[in-house]
């Protein structure tokens, strides 16, 4: 290899490096229009549009108007955890730095732009404490997607696949067994005093790790109680806004099937890594398979999922630039 050519392949490594960040969101993007246009030709743009003009409008304004309960119980989780973990108790600060967070991650690989988003308000704080608190706001929610996700699962292929009943048996006792370990470690009182955060706070290399964590000690089961409450009552509202607007585009009632089909949507959009932005695409294409799976067709599937990442998505997230916008030009 000569000389002039190593210092090629240099130069390229160095472009590929100073610009990374922008072919990975223009890749995002790429791909998640990819998955959009095919879903749309794939479902038929035609019977697409042919369901929004059949939709039941009062299913879809309700579930529209779920979407303040929804943002509602975003913020009083929320606000749980930074009472505790961040000592801040303004409500605006925490409306504030709620919408900030919207507006970072609904366009950012994974949504990591909302733990930068949430930390914008709270200058008095370290963005790492803030991220560690936004963590632990969405620990608990996925815990519980985890777990009714799991279940669905368990119970879809039973019902559409039929695989042996030891198979089913084992993947449930192994399901609750595995949180309950979780749930113990949460609720036990002496998990911060066990074998690995010692050896972690014991070691000169890893101390200040402990240190950034260890505020995360203050917390005891009334606040874990009300974190799975809160938690749970924000994913049941989430399922009910995608039961009412399935039932709006495919002009049916089954709704504990859209119950579940929802719970199933959430659960393969959670183990999926985010390959796209806002996770679009992935949602539409696994409310599409579910969907069609319980009968329903498929651009009932597609307008479900894309009506919901409108409401509960974009429009708080265009609320929160806004709200940046203003805050900048102030």
């Amino acid at each position: 290899m000569t000389t002039d050519e190593v210092k090629n392949i240099f130069q390229q490594n160095s472009f590929i490096s100073k610009y990374k960040t922008a072919i990975l969101i223009s890749a995002k993007v790429i791909i998640a229009l990819g998955l959009l246009i095919y879903l749309i030709y794939a479902v038929n743009f035609q019977e697409i549009l042919t369901a929004i003009k059949q939709s039941n409008v009062y299913l879809i304004t309700t579930a529209f108007l779920l979407s303040f309960v929804n943002i509602y119980l975003q913020f009083y989780k929320w606000k749980i955890t930074t009472n505790v973990v961040l000592q801040e108790n303004h409500n605006s600060k925490i409306w504030l730095s709620l919408f900030y967070g919207f507006s970072a991650g609904a366009f950012t690989p994974a949504r990591i732009g909302e733990y930068f988003g949430r930390a914008l308000v709270f200058k008095n704080h370290s963005v790492m404490q803030v991220t560690l608190a936004t963590l632990l706001d969405k620990i608990f929610l996925l815990l519980i997607v985890a777990f009714f996700g799991s279940i669905s699962s368990i119970l879809f292929i039973h019902y559409y696949y039929h695989v042996a009943f030891y198979l089913k048996a084992g993947l449930f006792i192994l399901v609750f067994a595995l949180f309950y370990f979780f749930f113990w470690l949460i609720f036990n009182n002496r998990f911060w005093e066990n074998v690995f955060f010692t050896k972690i706070k014991d070691s000169i290399k890893l101390n200040w790790l402990f240190e950034k964590v260890k505020i995360l000690r203050k917390l005891d089961k009334k606040y874990a109680t009300k974190m799975f409450l809160v938690s749970f009552l924000f994913y049941l509202c989430f399922l009910v806004q995608y039961s009412l607007l399935v039932a709006a585009f495919s002009n049916h009632n089954q709704f504990w099937n859209y119950l579940w089909a929802g719970n199933l949507m959430m659960f393969a959009k959670t183990i999926i890594p985010p390959v796209s932005l806002g996770e679009l695409g992935i949602r539409e294409g696994a409310s599409v398979f579910f969907i069609t799976q319980l009968g329903e067709s498929a651009s009932t599937g597609f307008n479900a999922s894309i009506f919901l990442f409108f409401i509960n998505v974009l429009i708080p997230s265009l609320i929160g630039l806004t709200l940046l916008l203003k805050k900048n030009d102030d």
